[in-house]
């Protein structure tokens, strides 16, 4: 059994113009890549053997984020279940050169899958829940995943 905080994974990297459309707003897909390494990490961390991404919940941006800005992702398991990790991820926007707040820009599930050497799914640690907001979390995205499996069915 492993804590939320024992793979907890941020990643920060501020926001250049190839990575942006003329207009100066970063393209959702470089905000994604971001979003996929640093919850990588996280699941890594957790499994401590390689994981792969196999499935992203909904992005909803909630505010643009433009070149020149810092952005600051954090991701954290949520859930596992016996070879797979649900990895909350939440991405902050911070203007270095104003005094305006720090701003969540969006937040995203995403799964992992750990895999062995040979490429082939891997059980993984439990998770140990310390508080009651991660508690509640754990269960809603096990609920999530109960749905999604039957689905597959």
């Amino acid at each position: 059994m492993k804590t939320i905080s024992q793979s907890k994974s941020i990643l920060s990297e501020v926001m250049l113009p190839n990575q942006a459309n003329p207009s100066g707003v970063v393209h959702g897909g470089e905000i994604m890549k971001i979003m996929d390494t640093c919850g990588g990490v996280a699941a890594m961390r957790h499994a401590k053997m390689n994981a792969v991404t196999v499935r992203v919940d909904e992005l909803v941006f909630y505010q643009s984020i433009t070149v020149g800005q810092l952005v600051v992702c954090e991701a954290e398991v949520a859930f596992v279940g016996r070879t797979s990790m649900e990895v909350k991820i939440t991405v902050k926007v911070e203007d270095l050169v104003s005094s305006c707040p720090v701003k969540i820009a969006l937040s995203a599930f995403f799964t992992y899958v750990a895999l062995d050497k040979q490429g082939k799914p891997s059980p993984v640690p439990g998770l140990l829940l310390e508080t009651d907001e991660q508690k509640e979390t754990f269960e809603l995205r096990r609920q999530k995943y109960n749905e999604l499996k039957k689905s597959r069915i």
